[in-house]
């Protein structure tokens, strides 16, 4: 297993404080925000330690509030709404300094049979033999200003973690209009196995949950020629949801599908589905970012 998926993990296991109350931290970052997808994992977590084993997170939708600051922990706060015979609700807010910054809302189900369907998994090359986005990254941050470099490093975090192959790769440095589609194949950047986590399936999840915020909100941009790059613009998620469908292993291959149907007044509308190497469709995702542009 690799250090950064054992960073991870650890961000991911909470300290619990009080009943219903666990706090998580940041690791020591040069960004001045805290990653959307830790929050949206952190608080998963804090969720799934209330409920029982036998019910699993099917979806969770969440709102991003205010700016997390790496520099301090992060409360999670959870509300047990409700405990069904066969669904299980909660609500969770994160807040520092005694404000909100992210509050969301948990569904948990006892697995059940029933009716079943799925679209089909986009036709692409595998994984292999496709460069690792953290390297092409590490490439393009050569041929970029101090500003532009500095400005990719408070936007997006480290990949370590999570290890990712466009199967189209973007060009932020020089991008250009495209549709609004892109395939990237993801996956924890070790072995689960070597922890004895090969079965958490509640682990499985978070790691899924938090890779989820990596690439959705550009695909958005991609039909205007723009990236995170741009010093023009502002952005930020507003909104996520993620689905569960099937079960599936974090660290090993999956497909993220993902396109943008719409965007309007400064905001991107962008969803993604996660499929197995065998064409299961696991996971589905949707987020709304904004997507300011600023005249200068």
């Amino acid at each position: 297993m690799s250090d950064a998926l054992k960073e991870l993990i650890n961000l991911l296991n909470l300290e619990k404080i009080d009943a219903n109350i666990y706090r998580g931290r940041t690791p020591e970052t040069t960004n001045v925000r805290v990653f959307g997808g830790q929050v949206f994992a952190q608080a998963m977590r804090a969720a799934q330690d209330t409920v029982s084993d036998e019910r699993s997170v099917h979806s969770q939708h969440a709102y991003f509030l205010r700016p997390g600051d790496p520099s301090l922990p992060i409360l999670y706060e959870v509300d047990a709404i409700r405990d069904g015979n066969s669904f299980t609700t909660r609500r969770v807010v994160a807040s520092q300094r005694g404000k909100a910054i992210f509050n969301t809302e948990l569904s948990f189900q006892i697995m059940e049979p029933g009716l079943s369907h799925q679209f089909d998994m986009p036709d692409c090359p595998g994984p292999e033999g496709l460069e690792d986005d953290s390297v092409r990254w590490e490439k393009l941050r050569e041929f970029m200003s101090k500003k532009s470099q500095g400005k990719t490093s408070r936007e997006r975090p480290a990949l370590r973690p999570i290890e990712m192959r466009s199967v189209e790769p973007i060009d932020f440095i020089n991008p250009v209009p495209r549709p609004a589609h892109q395939l990237v194949w993801i996956k924890a950047s070790g072995s689960m196995d070597a922890l004895g986590l090969a079965d958490d399936a509640a682990m499985h999840s978070a790691i899924l949950a938090y890779a989820s915020d990596f690439n959705l909100m550009g695909t958005s941009m991609m039909p205007h020629g723009i990236s995170f790059v741009d010093p023009k613009l502002q952005p930020a998620s507003l909104d996520h949801c993620i689905w569960f469908h099937d079960s599936f292993r974090a660290d090993e291959w999956l497909l993220y599908s993902m396109d943008s149907p719409r965007s309007s007044h400064s905001r991107g509308l962008s969803r993604g589905s996660f499929y197995t190497r065998d064409g299961r469709l696991v996971a589905s995702t949707i987020q709304e970012g904004l997507i300011r542009m600023h005249k200068d």
